[in-house]
């Protein structure tokens, strides 16, 4: 009951349907695997691990790798305001903070991020497609909302307020992280400001609070999902990351978690 009042009344569509359940299972999927150290992305201090059996692997330098990964997602976002020019201003400001959001992202590739290695081409293909595809059909769905009866509880102006806490802790400590690099170096450090104190991925944990003010603007089934789907995978890439640190650096404070504060 409390979710039928947060929640469209999306029309009853098998694509919806499907986009839900294959985005929860191949995000669970993709965490697990990260977790486990079976099958993790081959980008940043990934990129090295077996590195004997890269080689033959297709590969490109970091920074261009990933402007594969948001390019192609944000000129579809900025097609949609031209695609979709009357959707209500629901639909404006969820495909505004995407669009921002994946703006963010190409400015810090471009002048924040500081790379060194390179990324397997078929990393930056999976993860670029998967980012198209999922804020594809987020706005898509939002979309097919138009018309439908609105959400008794009306949460788009304070998912605005947590997209932009999530974005700006999310570009906080990616500054952190750039700084601890300084020009001509290429080796990892133990971060410690911000809440790297406490978590060592807090950029994932701001990534997390984004895609919930994503949800909140929309307050579709499908945008909930995804941002649990984002939970699944993050967890397990932040276990993986954990686990790195402490196998390369050991005084690495055991006390830090991986993600989430005193939890996880």
């Amino acid at each position: 009951m409390a979710m039928a009042q947060i929640l469209f009344q999306e029309p009853n569509s098998i694509f919806i349907k499907v986009m839900i359940v294959v985005n929860l299972i191949i995000s669970a999927m993709l965490g697990y695997s990260e977790g486990l150290g079976k099958q993790n992305l081959e980008y940043s201090k990934f990129w090295n691990m077996n590195s004997h059996e890269k080689q033959e692997k297709a590969k490109v330098p970091s920074k261009i790798g990933m402007i594969i990964v948001y390019t192609p997602s944000l000129i579809v976002c900025l097609s949609f305001f031209w695609i979709f020019p009357n959707g209500g201003i629901r639909f404006a400001m969820l495909n505004s903070v995407i669009t921002i959001h994946l703006f963010k992202r190409v400015l810090e590739v471009l002048f924040v991020h500081k790379y060194s290695g390179s990324m397997a081409m078929n990393s930056a293909i999976t993860i670029s497609s998967s980012y198209f595809i999922a804020f594809s059909s987020l706005i898509y769905i939002q979309h097919l909302t138009k018309g439908s009866i609105e959400p008794i509880i009306d949460l788009k102006y304070l998912g605005f307020i947590v997209f932009l806490v999530g974005a700006i802790g999310n570009f906080y400590h990616h500054f952190l992280l750039s700084k601890m690099r300084k020009k001509g170096e290429s080796g990892y450090k133990i971060p410690k400001a911000g809440l790297f104190s406490l978590v060592i991925c807090p950029h994932y944990l701001f990534e997390i609070v984004t895609f919930l003010g994503f949800s909140l603007i929309s307050q579709t089934l499908f945008s909930f999902s995804s941002t649990l789907g984002t939970v699944f995978y993050l967890m397990g890439r932040s276990y993986a990351t954990r686990k790195w640190y402490l196998s390369k650096f050991e005084d690495f404070p055991r006390n830090v978690e991986a993600l989430v504060p005193f939890v996880f």
